[in-house]
Formats: C-alpha cells, structure tokens, sequence
C-alpha cells in the first residue's frame, strides 16, 4: 500500500507555464500533498503558476536538469521521490504504479518504461532510434536491460540516491543514474507507463543531437569505473587494429616493392603493444573493480544487519551475526566459480 505522506514529487522545470500547473494539480489529485517544484530560473510564470497550484517551489543554484535534482533530493525530508517532467507527457494517475514496487520492497529505484504505451506523436523517429540506440549502448556497455533508461518518471528512495555517485549537469542525469544503479547494485525494477505528448503550446528544451550525443559519451565515460574492460579493451582493441595495419602495409612494401617504411613500422609497432597493454590493463581494472563490489555489498550487508538489531531493541551482536554477510559472499563466490576449480 503506497502510503502519500512519505512521498515527495519532484518537478524540475525550465520555462513550463503553459503545463506546470495541471501538472501539480494531477498530483494533487491523487492525494500528494508533498510536490516540490525545482525550477532552473525560468523565464516565464512557472513559479507563481506552481505555487499557485499548491507546490513548494525552490530555485535552483545551479543549471542544468541534473544539478536540479541533486540539489532537490537534499531538500526533501520524505524517504521515497517520485521525479516527473513538468510538460504534461506523464500521468500522475499511474503515480501508485511507480511507487508500489517501492513500498512493496521489491525495489529501491523505478524506472517507467515510455515504450509500454506511448501515445501517437510523443516522440519524433529520430528520438526514437536514438533513444532505442542509447538503450541497446547501455545493455551492450553495462550489462543490464533496463528498456528505458532517458525515461524521466522514477521513483527511488532517498537512502538508495545518496548511494550513487552523480555529476551530471544536464540531461545526462536519467542516464548516470541507471549506470549507477547498476554499479551500485540498486535494486531496480521497470514498470510500463503512459507516454503523452507534450501539448503543443508547450516547447521542448531537449536538443536531439547535441543532448544525444553528450549522452552517448557519458555512457561511455562511465564505462571507466562500471566496465573498464569494456573501456579500455576497445581503446586497446582499436590501437591493435591500427598496428596491425601498418604492420600489413610496411610488410606488403617490404616484400612486393623492395621499399622500406621505418617510420611507419616503428608506429605499427608501438600501436600493437600499447593495444595489447591497455587489453591487459582493462583485465585488471575489471578484477579490481568486481572485488570492490563486492565488498561494498559485503559492508551493506552487515549495516543492514546492525540496524535490523538495531530496530529489534538488541545491543549485544555476536561474532557470528557479523559473519552472516561474509559467509552469504563466500556462498555467491563458490556458486560463481567453475566446477573444475572447485574440483
């Protein structure tokens, strides 16, 4: 059961006047009465027509999408944020859908899936196959599916938010955010949702090929810490295909021509070995990094145990209550490894 009173909606905005207010209205319909609007210092009525709406409306003291909600988030006092776009494509009727997972503990972050249902004329093509583009990026890069990650409805705890490290200024932030969850070992669940279009006294602040394409490296930037064998084999992958065609090239002259390139295969030569230093690099930044996870899981583990005791009244916690999260580690170690080693 979705319980209001520990929800906050967040609305960031920029220029949204001709919606904000049936937006807030929405909500408050649904019986929330904790909205925060974040607004980017909009040019037009925005605010007032938020406030007048019912909403507690704060000016951010930065720019960009992703500065709003970082410097929401610290703001809200509830434990659970529901995030909608202030421009009308979200219905706050399916508010309970996004938030049932979370108060059902099956989940710490939502995602709502904009291709379950989109309604005629919510997306161009071009924003679709961009957006299926970064989707199909993501589960290639990071390992994960999640159908949606450019979604703006979501749903996530304040405790699991603080968890993820986040720097985006702009609309990057969807995406950081599903990277990090996975990094983080958020649990997150997908859920399909209605996707409207935007009315047409309404303008959209997304640029499909400037903000595309800054997502698209943020993607792979953040590859560096989630999948550095992805990160840096394919830089090491490209460096070795490099070499290996002026190697090619130099032979084929030397043989067939009589003519010799020194430079060139000094080049072919060190492209070659820098490849294969930097595969060999992203070999051990993956076995570095998958241990660091896991012993973050570990450490979550035993604060989850310590404040369970906590909460039970017990203040005297035994050697082996501590071990429960290193013997559950050892237990997931010995199902991950090969019959063979265990032989």
């Amino acid at each position: 059961m979705v319980d209001a009173e520990k929800v906050c909606v967040l609305i960031p905005t920029y220029n949204e006047a001709a919606t904000i207010q049936a937006v807030v209205e929405g909500f408050k319909e649904q019986g929330f009465e904790h909205i925060l609007v974040m607004d980017g210092g909009s040019s037009d009525d925005t605010q007032q027509l938020a406030a007048d709406a019912g909403a507690r409306v704060e000016e951010q003291s930065g720019s960009g999408k992703g500065q709003a909600v970082r410097e929401a988030v610290s703001l809200i006092s509830q434990p659970v944020v529901l995030m909608a776009d202030g421009d009308s494509t979200y219905r706050a009727e399916e508010a309970e859908r996004m938030l049932a997972p979370i108060f059902d503990g099956e989940a710490e972050h939502v995602i709502g899936d904009r291709f379950a249902n989109m309604q005629p004329g919510a997306m161009t093509r071009l924003n679709k196959f961009g957006n299926r583009m970064i989707n199909r990026a993501f589960g290639f890069i990071h390992g994960e599916r999640l159908t949606d990650i450019l979604s703006g409805y979501r749903a996530f705890t304040t405790e699991s938010f603080q968890r993820l490290s986040m720097s985006a200024q702009g609309f990057g932030i969807e995406t950081e955010m599903a990277v990090e969850c996975v990094k983080h070992d958020v649990r997150t669940v997908v859920v399909p949702i209605t996707y409207e279009p935007r009315p047409d006294e309404s303008e959209t602040n997304l640029r499909p090929f400037r903000d595309g394409g800054n997502i698209i490296l943020r993607l792979y930037q953040m590859a560096k810490t989630n999948n550095p064998l992805f990160y840096f084999g394919s830089i090491g992958v490209l460096s070795g295909f490099v070499g290996v065609l002026l190697v090619t090239y130099v032979g084929y002259a030397w043989f067939f021509n009589g003519i010799a390139h020194d430079v060139l295969a000094l080049a072919g030569g060190v492209a070659l070995l820098f490849g294969l230093q930097l595969v060999m690099f992203g070999v051990l930044s993956d076995l570095i990094v998958t241990s660091n996870q896991r012993q973050q899981n570990r450490l979550r583990r035993i604060s989850e145990q310590l404040d369970e005791l906590e909460e039970t009244g017990v203040t005297t916690v035994s050697e082996s209550q501590l071990d429960t999260a290193e013997r559950v580690d050892a237990a997931e170690a010995s199902e991950a490894t090969p019959p063979e080693q265990n032989q």
